[in-house]
C-alpha cells in the first residue's frame, strides 16, 4: 500500500479566518489582525465553505453578513475555538514554567526515609507544582501509566531509562527480633536458613525473591520458606519486629528499628550490596519544566548532603589538641 507523505486538511483550518472575518464583518479587517493579504482572506474562506458544503458569508460590495448556516457555525466554533486557544495557553504555559501535576511511582518503604523531607522542601520552593505519590512495589510502565518518574532500586531499572542517584549503595542486611533469636539461634551461615522461618517477598512478576548474600566476593542465592509472604519491605519488617522470623530488608529502612533494639542483624559479614535509590525518568528530551525542576531540586538536595557527611567526617577525624 502506498504511503501518502502529505497531511490531510482537518476541520479546523480557516476556522480562525472564517471567526475573525464574522467578528469584523469584513475581509479586509480580518487580513489586517491576521497579518495577510485579503486575497489569502478570501481563498480560505472558499476552502472552508467548499469543505463545509454551505455558503457562510453573504458578500455584497459594501457589507458582509452571515448566512443562516454560518450563524449556526459561528455560535458553535467560536466558544470551541476559544477553548483551544486557552488549551494552548495552558499547555505553553507548563512548558515554560515548572507547573502542574508532577507524578512519581515509588515503593511504600522509600516514602518516609527518602521523600518526606525531599518533596516538602521541594513543594515549598515549587508552589505552583502539585506532587502526587503513587507508593507500590510493581514495576510500571511510566509512559503507558502516565507517570513522569519513578524511584527504585538501580538493580531493578531498565537500562533504556535516564537514572538519577538518590542514595549511596547500601547493604541488604538480615535482620530477627531478639525474641525470635532467643527462640531458635543465631544462623552462622547463608545455609543455615533452611532451619529458620525466613519472611519472603513476592515481586511484581510473581516470582518469590531469593535471599542474596556475598560470600567472599561470590554471589550467591538462596532460596527460603517461611509463614509469610508480603509484597513491600515495610510488611516484612513489621513482621519480622513481631518475632515472625527473619526478614532480608534494605538497611535504611531497618536502621531505625535496630538502633532501638527491636531486631538485630545476623549474617553481617554476608550482607550483599545494592547500588541504591535512584529517580529514573524515560527520556532526556522534551522534559517538562516541572520534572526538570524536580531533578535539579534532587541533585542540590544530594550534593548539599554529601558535603555535610564529608565535613562531618572531616571534623570526627581532625585530631584533638592536647591540654
Amino acid at each position: 500500500m502506498k504511503q501518502n507523505f502529505t497531511v490531510r486538511q482537518g476541520a479546523l483550518d480557516g476556522v480562525e479566518v472564517f471567526l475573525s472575518v464574522a467578528h469584523h464583518r469584513s475581509f479586509r479587517r480580518a487580513a489586517v489582525e491576521l497579518g495577510v493579504s485579503p486575497s489569502a482572506i478570501s481563498q480560505a474562506i472558499r476552502v472552508l465553505e467548499t469543505r463545509i458544503g454551505a455558503a457562510l458569508f453573504m458578500r455584497t460590495t459594501r457589507s458582509v453578513g452571515l448566512t443562516e448556516a454560518g450563524e449556526r457555525f459561528f455560535s458553535r466554533a467560536k466558544p470551541a475555538f476559544e477553548e483551544l486557544v486557552a488549551a494552548s495557553e495552558v499547555a505553553r504555559g507548563l512548558g515554560q514554567r515548572p507547573a502542574g501535576l508532577l507524578r512519581l511511582s515509588v515503593p511504600r518503604s522509600v516514602v518516609p526515609i527518602l521523600l518526606d523531607s525531599l518533596i516538602a522542601s521541594f513543594c515549598q520552593a515549587y508552589p505552583e507544582v502539585e506532587v502526587e505519590i503513587a507508593a507500590n512495589e510493581k514495576l510500571i510502565d511510566l509512559a503507558a501509566e502516565g507517570f513522569d518518574a519513578g524511584i527504585r532500586m538501580g538493580q531493578f531499572i531498565a537500562p533504556d531509562m535516564v537514572a538519577v542517584r538518590l542514595t549511596p549503595p547500601f547493604r541488604f542486611v538480615t535482620v530477627g527480633s531478639p525474641d525470635y533469636l532467643a527462640r531458635r539461634g543465631r544462623p552462622k551461615r547463608p545455609e543455615d536458613l533452611g532451619q529458620h522461618a525466613c519472611l519472603r517477598m513476592r515481586r511484581s512478576n510473581g516470582a518469590l525473591a531469593l535471599w542474596s548474600f556475598n560470600d567472599n566476593d561470590r554471589a550467591i542465592e538462596v532460596a527460603v520458606s517461611g509463614p509469610l509472604i508480603a509484597n513491600d519491605f515495610p510488611s516484612m519488617l513489621g513482621a519480622a519486629i513481631e518475632g515472625m522470623g527473619l526478614a532480608q530488608v534494605p538497611e535504611p529502612i531497618a536502621a531505625a528499628p535496630m538502633k532501638a533494639g527491636k531486631l538485630i542483624q545476623v549474617l553481617e559479614s554476608f550482607a550483599p550490596m545494592a547500588p541504591g535509590m535512584f529517580l529514573y525518568y524515560p527520556s532526556r528530551r522534551n522534559i517538562m519544566p516541572k520534572l526538570r525542576a524536580f531533578i535539579d531540586h534532587v541533585k542540590a538536595r544530594s550534593n548539599a548532603n554529601n558535603k555535610a557527611q564529608v565535613r562531618t567526617t572531616a571534623k570526627r577525624s581532625k585530631p584533638r589538641k592536647r591540654s
